[in-house]
């Protein structure tokens, strides 16, 4: 559980409140095609997934400071 229940508010796409998560996740689709296909981006072990997305990551947040 990463929010606990008594600070969970539920809400619908139409607030507008998830635009901000789902366009992140899009954004992470597109820029690693590891999560979507297994064949030319495919890592084989959990470590290598581990590193590309840390290193998407990194590069994305300093992209936004620059």
């Amino acid at each position: 559980m990463i929010i606990p229940d008594d600070q969970h508010e539920a809400v619908g796409k139409e607030t507008g409140e998830t635009a901000h998560s789902e366009r992140f996740n899009n954004t992470i689709r597109q820029r690693l095609a590891r999560f979507v296909r297994k064949t030319l981006s495919f890592s084989k072990t959990d470590l290598m997934h581990e590193v590309c997305l840390r290193l998407f990551l990194f590069r994305y947040n300093r992209s936004l400071r620059a």
